[in-house]
């Protein structure tokens, strides 16, 4: 019977990676590969959940049951050795771990102070922060725009996490686009299946945008992301530090329905009363 380790974001992720290289490259069972590896089933699966922390031994074993050659196996397990790690950084153009994180969340909270948040952004918002931050290729930004609309079906499912967003009022200012995208972004936020809410532009807050997703089987997680890098956090203090910052919004913010009166004027007054302050945009 394998001991199961305390998953993370990333060993999910390279767990399922593996998962999907033994359907495409054995078509076998995890019952019948762990029978042709000689592994108790129980450690087949709680690999392939990001659940056990295999051994270079074990990955050289199912790696060669699925076809690989020496090389996949280096690239593998270098990408294997830092997946339980509490604190996991990661380049900014890596979205599969990401994605898949948040995915599997039950509950996501998150705060912007920039703005508007990934999973609520229209397409041509998003296109508009990437032009402005300008540090995607114009020739990427139409793929990685779409991933972003893709990650949004998680809102659509019967089963989607529930969601709170904190929007600072600065990203309700900041012009992004024209006053089409504006508009189209508001009304995007006034109607909707998820809450949001409202951070003053006078609120005494400092502190840079993050999010945590919680699980019903996992330990939960902060996130944090740059144009540099991506950071997927679990250490205990630091997803203590997340909440203490969450319980500071709550106090702070305009509740729902204010959030949502907040939100209407925003809509209905002219664009020239916007900050056209897009370069100041990360």
């Amino acid at each position: 019977m394998a001991t199961t380790t305390p998953s993370t974001a990333y060993s999910r992720d390279l767990g399922d990676e593996l998962r999907r290289l033994r359907e495409t490259c054995t078509e076998l069972t995890g019952a019948a590969l762990s029978v042709r590896l000689g592994w108790d089933p129980s450690k087949l699966s709680t690999i392939e959940t990001g659940k056990y922390r295999a051994s270079e031994i074990d990955l050289v074993q199912y790696l060669s049951m699925c076809g690989k050659d020496i090389d996949f196996f280096e690239d593998f397990k270098r990408r294997y050795r830092y997946a339980f790690e509490e604190y996991i950084v990661q380049v900014s153009d890596n979205l599969r771990t990401l994605a898949m994180a948040e995915a599997t969340a039950a509950t996501i909270t998150s705060y912007d102070a920039q703005a508007m948040p990934g999973l609520v952004q229209t397409p041509e918002y998003a296109k508009g922060l990437y032009r402005m931050g300008g540090y995607v290729a114009e020739e990427r930004i139409p793929a990685v725009v779409q991933f972003r609309m893709d990650r949004q079906a998680i809102l659509r499912r019967h089963d989607r996490p529930d969601c709170l967003f904190y929007v600072h009022e600065h990203a309700l200012r900041t012009r992004v686009g024209d006053d089409r995208v504006m508009a189209e972004q508001y009304a995007r936020l006034l109607f909707r299946q998820f809450r949001i809410r409202v951070v003053p532009a006078d609120a005494a807050l400092v502190a840079s945008s993050c999010v945590l997703w919680e699980y019903e089987k996992a330990l939960p997680i902060a996130f944090t992301s740059t144009d540099l890098a991506k950071v997927f956090v679990q250490d205990p203090g630091a997803i203590a530090r997340t909440r203490l910052l969450f319980d500071r919004l709550a106090e702070v913010a305009l509740d729902e329905e204010q959030s949502r009166s907040k939100l209407a004027e925003y809509a209905g007054r002219p664009r020239e009363d916007l900050d056209d302050a897009g370069t100041r945009m990360a």
